[in-house]
Formats: C-alpha cells, sequence, structure tokens
C-alpha cells in the first residue's frame, strides 16, 4: 500500500475528511461522557447530525468553520447574509474570542438553551428537510358543493 503522502485527489481528500471525522468523533465522545448533557434526549443522532453538517462546511479542513464556510452554510439553506452578519453571528457562537468558529463551541450552541441565530437555522433547515406531511400525487377531485 503506498504511502500517504503519495496520495493525490480524491484519494488524499477521502483520508482528510476521515481524519477530520475521527478528531469530531473524539470530541462528540466527550460530550456522551460529560454530566452537563447526560439529559439530553438523542444525544448520540444529534451529535452525528452535528458531525456531518460540520465536516460538510469546514471547508479548509482546519477544523473551523470560517467566514467563507460559514457564508457557503447560509446560502445554501437559503439565507443569505452579509458580512456584517456573519461576522456577529460567529462573535455570538464563539464569544467573541475568535473569528472563526470550533466543533465544540458549534455543538455547545446547538445543544445550549441560548437562541444564537445559526442555531435556530440549522433546525429550520432539518424541519425542513424532515418528511412533509403532504401526500404524495395529485390533490383529490373535489366538487363545486365540497367547496367552503
Amino acid at each position: 500500500m503506498p504511502s500517504n503522502q503519495n496520495l493525490q485527489g480524491g484519494k488524499a481528500f477521502g483520508l482528510l475528511k476521515e481524519q477530520q471525522r475521527e478528531k469530531l468523533d473524539e470530541i462528540n465522545k466527550e460530550f456522551m461522557e460529560d454530566q452537563k448533557y447526560r439529559d439530553e434526549e438523542d444525544l448520540q443522532e444529534k451529535l452525528d447530525s452535528f458531525k456531518n453538517k460540520y465536516a460538510e462546511f469546514d471547508l479548509n479542513d482546519q477544523g473551523d468553520i470560517d467566514m467563507m464556510g460559514l457564508k457557503r452554510m447560509m446560502e445554501k439553506l437559503g439565507v443569505p447574509k452579509t458580512h456584517l452578519e456573519m461576522k456577529k453571528m460567529i462573535s455570538e457562537v464563539t464569544g467573541g474570542v475568535s473569528d472563526t468558529i470550533n466543533y465544540r463551541d458549534f455543538v455547545k450552541m446547538m445543544l445550549g438553551k441560548r437562541s444564537a441565530v445559526l442555531k435556530l437555522v440549522m433546525m429550520f433547515e432539518d424541519k425542513a428537510n424532515e418528511t412533509s406531511c403532504k401526500p404524495d400525487g395529485p390533490p383529490p377531485k373535489r366538487d363545486i358543493t365540497s367547496l367552503p
């Protein structure tokens, strides 16, 4: 098997993403063992979902979501934000100490009681992706007497 330094393109990217997911899994284990989050419903499923979302928007694969990653996230969610709005979101999540959102801050925000703008948008996306209550197929035929 060739060494990791000889990998190129998709293989190198896949290896990089696998390493990133392993790091995020280690952080998830810390949250699973933390007494503060023991009473959280479906904690494992939530952490897996957060891990997947976070990995999707960590564009530079450095373990942080930067301004461009956040911009991409907001645009994908259909809620584009200005540069200043995104700076405010990052500041709210990190407490003003960083220009990027690390995974721990992201999970704390998503599990926390505070209502960060980013948390609301992410929850909205999850609800939008759930199965809808609309029936499949064309609407049933109605006659004039059934109208209100």
